[in-house]
């Protein structure tokens, strides 16, 4: 399946299938009662979402939209928890996956409790760059979503990416 920026593979609260990311970037945003949406997590290519369902069927924790074009497919849940349940030994698979998941939130922690906002800023684009290095930060998500990210406020992000283009 191909979505294009911003379409939206899943919505908060839905059931259905889980989805392997083949290419291109998603963001999952948790939508509050008063409509107001903030960014929890980015997913890269090669990530199977959502990550608390690889066991058993969830609702979707958030609603996942495209920030990229992506190439998605699409894994029917009867199908792959019939498929962990005949084969256990997936199971170490589901356990590899979610450890790296792990790791990578442990390490978006560590950009969190850097001492500067510019130092958090450096690492998320460090981080952006190893995954999406055609787009730049600001072209894929706005100031809002940079600062739902990095725990900072937009007028510090703002502030941040005009004094980084006057170096």
């Amino acid at each position: 399946m191909l979505l294009h920026k911003g379409e939206v593979l899943f919505r908060q609260g839905e059931t259905g299938p889980l989805f392997r990311l083949e290419s291109g970037l998603l963001k999952i945003v948790r939508v509050h009662e008063d409509g107001a949406q903030f960014v929890v997590n980015l997913i890269v290519p090669g990530e199977t979402v959502p990550h608390h369902s690889l066991i058993s069927p969830n609702p979707y924790f958030g609603t996942a939209v495209a920030l990229t074009t992506c190439k998605i497919a699409t894994l029917p849940a009867e199908q792959w928890y019939r498929e962990l349940e005949r084969c256990p030994e997936l199971y170490r698979d589901v356990a590899l996956l979610l450890q790296d998941r792990l790791r990578t939130m442990q390490r978006r922690i560590d950009h969190l409790t850097e001492v500067t906002p510019a130092e958090k800023l450096r690492k998320l684009q460090s981080w952006f760059q190893a995954y999406i290095s055609t787009d730049s930060l600001t072209e894929v998500l706005t100031q809002d979503e940079i600062g739902q990210l990095l725990g900072l406020r937009r007028e510090t992000i703002n502030r941040l990416l005009r004094a980084e283009r006057k170096i």
